[in-house]
């Protein structure tokens, strides 16, 4: 059920335009004046605004201009007892749908209705398809290292020379290879992705070069594989490390020959192929455990190209953070939420242990758990969403006594010193917990209280006053 929101100053007006939309089975909002109006748009998702030009306290005009920079999509239809070709073309110019003269003609204010709210919903609809087929995210950071990958891709991409991506799970590998793609003159080829770690190994061949039918026992018709589909175009070997040693011959013959053969086949077919590869493991100690063949090693590393960890890059963290919020706000139809300088620092202390793809999942669950503004004490409470919250951001330790997130370990020279830096935290959480009533807190971590002030001195710690 579409929900609409009238604002304008006449009694009269806002209860005959409320019986006729609620009579249509819309749910209404009314309110007198533009700046409770504007406050009801904030507060509330509307799919139209229906605004009366002349009002007390706030013009109908700055109302729509207000609301729509804090919701561009949001139809308005703007109206007037006073309208004129003028005023219709002003609040045209300043994004309204439409304008309808009071009193209202019954038709034509249904249809401007109806047709104000399809656009909405059209606007909408594209806005998603527009981000499903957009071209690929940028390479977000400016460290060194990120800076140097962005020119090798830019010295490299042109050419034809094969590239081998390396680096930990999460860390872009694949948005590599998808730039060397974009910026290359096979761009408006296709880019083929075949992730070798998820294809079983008796099935990587068929994947790969395709099948005849008949060629195994579920080969029922003819299959064409990656190399062909690719042609012309990029194919990106993901997690070639993975991939089996048979499989790899094959690759080899087809990076020396541009030739393929199906499974179960005879025929040769030519394949023009650029091969990007990527792995998350040491090649050279896979070679050692013979399980990658050194010849396809040194065809596929003509450029390598390493993308760091996360934890290397710590300074690329907030406009990492920033883009992915207003992405992800933008996608949920919030307004973008904010992030405090004390949760930004937070963010950057944090393990990231699943890289930039872990980061994108805690934004995604910081803007739907917490409030306008994410703290670092949304940042603990979120971190470790399997344990509670984590040490590191706020003090607080996990409740299923995992690992801390946001902990530097090197720091500690024994297990003894970890143990008390554990139990300092986790005494200072439960004592700000329970607003520094030492007899509560006593009780609450089960033990006396003259051991715990005997705690809280040797320790150090004191309340900090607000």
């Amino acid at each position: 059920m579409a929900k609409l929101l009238i604002i304008d100053d006449e009694r009269a007006i806002r209860s005959t335009l409320r019986e006729i939309l609620e009579y249509e089975n819309y749910e209404v909002d009314d309110i007198d004046n533009g700046v409770d109006g504007l406050d009801l748009i904030k507060k509330k998702k509307y799919d139209l605004v229906l605004c009366d030009i002349k009002m007390n306290k706030m013009d109908g005009m700055e109302v729509l201009e207000q609301a729509l920079a804090y919701s561009p999509d949001l139809p308005f239809i703007m109206i007037s007892g006073h309208g004129t070709v003028e005023t219709a073309i002003e609040a045209s110019k300043k994004g309204a749908f439409d304008f309808i003269s009071k009193p209202p003609d019954l038709n034509r204010l249904l249809i401007t209705v109806r047709n104000a709210l399809d656009r909405g919903n059209l606007v909408t609809e594209t806005k998603v398809l527009k981000r499903k087929v957009s071209k690929t995210r940028d390479i977000l950071g400016s460290s060194d290292n990120i800076t140097k990958i962005k020119e090798t891709i830019e010295r490299v991409a042109p050419t034809e020379a094969r590239v081998l991506i390396t680096g930990a799970n999460g860390s872009g590998k694949e948005l590599v290879a998808r730039w060397l793609h974009e910026k290359s003159a096979r761009a408006d080829n296709p880019l083929i992705e075949v992730n070798c770690a998820a294809i079983p190994s008796e099935l990587i061949e068929s994947e790969l070069f395709g099948h005849e039918k008949g060629s195994f026992t579920s080969a029922v018709k003819q299959r064409i594989g990656k190399f062909e589909l690719a042609n012309g175009g990029t194919l990106f070997l993901d997690e070639i490390g993975d991939m089996s040693i048979s499989a790899q011959a094959k690759v080899l013959r087809a990076l020396q020959e541009h030739k393929i053969t199906r499974v179960g086949g005879e025929k040769e077919f030519e394949v023009n192929v650029r091969v990007i590869a990527a792995t998350n493991k040491d090649l050279m100690k896979e070679i050692e455990d013979g399980n990658f063949r050194m010849d396809l090693y040194h065809r596929l590393n003509v450029i390598n190209i390493h993308v760091p960890h996360l934890t290397e890059r710590r300074e690329d963290i907030p406009e990492i953070a920033m883009s992915f919020l207003e992405e992800i706000c933008k996608d949920y139809g919030m307004p973008v939420k904010k992030i405090s300088d004390a949760g930004m620092t937070a963010l950057q202390n944090l393990p990231w242990t699943g890289n930039v793809r872990e980061l994108h999942n805690m934004i995604e669950r910081l803007i739907i758990l917490s409030d306008k503004v994410i703290t670092d004490n949304d940042v603990a409470a979120f971190a470790n969403p399997g344990g509670g919250t984590n040490i590191g951001a706020t003090g607080s330790v996990p409740a299923n006594g995992t690992a801390a997130a946001g902990t530097n370990y090197d720091k500690f020279n024994n297990f003894q010193d970890y143990k008390d830096h554990a139990e300092r935290e986790f005494i200072k959480f439960k004592l700000e917990k329970n607003n520094w009533n030492v007899s509560k807190t006593a009780d609450d971590i089960d033990i006396q209280r003259s051991h715990l002030y005997s705690k809280i001195e040797k320790f150090g710690l004191k309340r900090v006053s607000e």
